[in-house]
Order: structure tokens, then C-alpha cells, then sequence
């Protein structure tokens, strides 16, 4: 097997785990809503989304076979990444300035409206306010904890693929 296979293999799995990761975190979020009681937001909505997107593209790469699709599908996980850190981010400024409203007026026909709400209205349709508070989970909100995972997927996603090529160049 040639060191490319190896490396883009190398690829591949992290690909997997990273999908597995934001299921769970959807699973997470999903647990939150309907056994703690958690309404979701707009705007948690959307981040599910984008954890969705993220989870998708990741399979997707993690099945291509070439270097080029492996990118593309990354480069998809990336931008995916940046949806995620943009809606998250709007929402820890939502909580920190309650006065502001998350668009719940406008924002929850919208995605309300989205295809998956009406297939699975329990995990992506709008129930709550964005300014709710929730306990925090080791010092942060849900919505922190949302864009810490969203900055590492933009971050360590092209740190970790150009790290695993380096050599190959």
C-alpha cells in the first residue's frame, strides 16, 4: 500500500469519527429537548442543521478514494463549519444581550418552513426562545459549547488534513 493510500485512509477515519461526533452531539441536543425539557431555539435549530451538514459531507468524504474528492468533501465540512460558528456565535450574543430578540418572529416560520422539520418535526422544529436560559454544562451555555465545536471543526479540520499531507507533497 502506498503512503498516499495510507495518509488519505488516515483521512477517511477522521472523516468517520467526525460525523459520529456530530450525531451525537445532535443526539445530545435531542436528549436535552425531550427528557430535560430544553425548547429549541432558532437559532439551535440551525446549528443543528449544521451539525447535520457536517456529519453528511464527512461521510461522504469518508467514502471518496481520491485526494481530490477527500478535499472537496472537506472543503464542504469546512464551510458547513463556518454556518455553524456564524449561527452559534449570534446566539452567545443573544444570551449575552437578552434585549435582543433571535428572530424568533421572523427566523421560526423560516425554518419551520425547512424539509426536516416536517419529516422530523421532534429534532427541527422551533419550540423555545434564544434568550432562555439554561443551567450551564461546566461553565458555558449550550450556545458556547455549540461554537467551541463549530470553531474546532473549522480549525482542526485543514490543520489536520494539511499536517497528514505535508509529506506528501
Amino acid at each position: 500500500m502506498s503512503e498516499e493510500m495510507i495518509r488519505l485512509g488516515r483521512e477517511r477515519r477522521f472523516l468517520v469519527l467526525l460525523g459520529i461526533i456530530c450525531l451525537a452531539l445532535i443526539g445530545g441536543a435531542l436528549y436535552m429537548q425531550v427528557v430535560l425539557g430544553e425548547a429549541p431555539c432558532p437559532l439551535c435549530i440551525l446549528q443543528r442543521y449544521a451539525l447535520l451538514l457536517i456529519a453528511i459531507f464527512a461521510f461522504i468524504g469518508a467514502a471518496m478514494r481520491t485526494r481530490g474528492s477527500i478535499t472537496l468533501f472537506e472543503t464542504l465540512v469546512v464551510i458547513s463549519g463556518l454556518f455553524g460558528v456564524a449561527v452559534a456565535g449570534h446566539h452567545v450574543y443573544t444570551q449575552f444581550y437578552p434585549a435582543v430578540s433571535c428572530g424568533v418572529d421572523v427566523l421560526q416560520p423560516i425554518v419551520d418552513g425547512l424539509p426536516l422539520a416536517k419529516v422530523f418535526p421532534l429534532g427541527f422544529q422551533v419550540d423555545g426562545f434564544c434568550s432562555t436560559p439554561y443551567p450551564p454544562i461546566l461553565g458555558l451555555s449550550l450556545a458556547q459549547w455549540a461554537l467551541v465545536a463549530f470553531v474546532l471543526v473549522v480549525v482542526l479540520v485543514p490543520v489536520l488534513t494539511r499536517r497528514n499531507r505535508k509529506r506528501l507533497n
